[in-house]
């Protein structure tokens, strides 16, 4: 019988890098801590290091700009419901 592949969230894949940068224990250690294969450790280490240096460049702040995104996508959704229900409360005088 197989075993479905898990699916790491990037929370746990930062959280398993730093744990295994930190030093304090080997990667073996961290892996059976985890409960992830070393190899995924290495790997996730390796994409840490090459990605450190965006984290501090000045200017970029990828989660501010989804969340803005996303904030002007729900406020414009509020404005249409807003005219959707005026427009109910006009035609049906029995609503408002």
């Amino acid at each position: 019988m197989s075993r479905k592949r898990k699916t790491h969230t990037a929370a746990f894949k930062a959280q398993v890098a730093l744990a295994a940068v930190k030093g304090d224990r080997t990667v073996n250690e961290v892996a059976s801590a985890f409960e992830v294969h070393p190899t995924l450790i290495h790997a996730w280490k390796k994409q840490l290091h090459q990605g450190a240096e965006s984290v501090f460049a000045p200017g970029s702040r990828p989660a501010d700009n989804q969340a803005e995104g996303l904030v002007a996508e729900l406020y414009e959704q509020i404005g249409r419901l807003k005219m959707d229900l005026e427009w109910l409360k006009k035609k049906l005088p029995g609503l408002g």
